[in-house]
């Protein structure tokens, strides 16, 4: 099997899994203990936790704190229903875990449109009176990196609070410093399913979404895992360590897949991209039948959400494509543990099982 997925989760680092083990120790080994005891192996509990919210910040901008949750979903809801907005404004791009917690404010929206490369104009126009811009870093699905500087600098001229889901790149890239509330996960950059996080800008109130015994400074009510939060900081320092060297590893095998499928068309900017993302259609291709073929391939046809539901793709709609285009588009996701032979070996099955539909 060749993994080309890497949008919809990663594999976990070694590294992280190692750091994770001993906060699942047995009896022997009290690494089990609850983080919020006070006795001794609870005091252990704490004190990992506290190293990997340290690995965490050490990627994020200086003038803040990290709040940990069950995942990124959690982090933007609570940075939505968290901030009770009176005017939003969303990307038409955005995961559907900003939408929906828009939606559910019960606030006016206004959806910002992309251009046909899946860019915004940092000079659009926001409404009147919002006072919370959403708008992610890198899209899930066609990889376009946003002008977030920008955008976040123009909201707070406005009075805005800057909202950002950098789940696809961070550990990647630059995490947006202008922001003012960055939402991350685990899974996205190497580390564990089940974990993420929240960071808020210093100054920043929310209000809790979840009430229980008060953990995480009152915001974020419930135990936390130990060994989850470990492998998630050391997925953080190891991409803190590795950033560079990974990023141009996907450059070139973007570059290489490029080459490879001469036949295709790129979804989204070419240049303003995370280059471990390949968006790509051909006209009259039946993508189905292509991922029936193509077993051996673990390959997407847009964002997991979208596609366990069987709904087309709204973010190559924003882009401008016909409906016909939105289903013969596939995603290729590769990253740090992928080999030039498997992209060569994957590009090679998807251009013959393509040819064979006379397309």
């Amino acid at each position: 099997m060749i993994y080309l997925d890497y949008q919809a989760t990663t594999p976990l680092a070694p590294e992280a899994r190692e750091a994770m083990l001993p906060w699942l120790a047995g009896p022997e080994g009290m690494g089990f203990a609850n983080p919020h005891s006070p006795h001794k192996p609870g005091r252990a509990a704490a004190a990992a936790v506290e190293v990997a919210r340290e690995q965490l910040a050490a990627l994020l901008p200086p003038d803040g704190r990290v709040v940990f949750t069950s995942g990124a979903t959690e982090a933007l809801n609570l940075a939505i229903l968290g901030r009770k907005p009176k005017q939003i404004v969303v990307s038409n791009i955005e995961h559907s875990a900003v939408i929906n917690a828009a939606r559910a404010t019960g606030a006016p929206i206004q959806v910002l449109e992309v251009g046909a490369d899946g860019l915004l104009d940092p000079d659009t126009a926001f409404a009147p009176g919002s006072d919370i811009v959403c708008v992610m870093q890198a899209n899930n699905e066609i990889g376009v990196i946003q002008p977030t500087e920008e955008l976040a600098r123009k909201a707070h001229a406005k009075g805005a609070l800057f909202v950002c889901d950098a789940v696809q790149g961070y550990g990647k890239i630059a995490a947006p410093a202008e922001a003012d509330m960055i939402a991350i996960t685990g899974h996205k950059m190497y580390g564990p399913k089940g974990i993420g996080a929240l960071w808020l800008r210093d100054g920043v109130h929310l209000d809790p979404i979840v009430f229980g015994g008060g953990q995480e400074g009152g915001l974020r009510s419930g135990t936390l895992s130990p060994a989850l939060c470990a492998g998630f900081g050391a997925a953080a320092a190891l991409a803190k360590d590795s950033m560079e060297e990974d990023a141009a590893h996907c450059a070139a095998l973007f570059s290489l897949v490029l080459s490879l499928m001469p036949h295709w068309q790129l979804n989204g900017s070419a240049d303003h991209r995370w280059k471990g993302n390949v968006n790509l259609r051909r006209d009259g291709l039946d993508v189905g039948r292509l991922m029936s073929e193509c077993r051996d391939i673990a390959f997407s046809a847009g964002s997991a959400c979208a596609s366990g539901k069987g709904e087309p793709s709204r973010v190559l709609s924003a882009i401008g494509l016909p409906p016909e285009a939105l289903k013969s588009s596939i995603r290729l996701g590769f990253g740090r543990y992928t080999t030039r032979r498997e992209i060569e070996d994957a590009c090679a099955i998807l251009n013959a099982a393509a040819a064979a539909q006379g397309v």
